[in-house]
């Protein structure tokens, strides 16, 4: 029986400008920006629910700063 490919979203959350484009593509909609602040006033995108991460990796493709790793675990 195959398992289902987990994975593990990373940000670096200082260079996050919040531009939300990481949320709409998360065909797992898991993704959302953070109440916390960084240290340039945004707020950065953290992952909800790192467990129905499905490391498609839609969210590190689409981010023009580079913050997003996705790891398959």
């Amino acid at each position: 029986m195959a398992t289902a490919v987990k994975g593990k979203v990373v940000f670096i959350d200082e260079r996050c400008k919040a531009c939300g484009l990481c949320i709409e593509v998360c065909p797992t909609h898991i993704l959302a920006l953070s109440d916390n602040i960084n240290q340039n006033g945004y707020h950065p995108a953290y992952c909800v629910n790192m467990d129905q991460c499905i490391a498609c990796k839609s969210c590190a493709t689409i981010c023009p700063d580079n913050v997003i790793t996705v790891y398959r675990l």
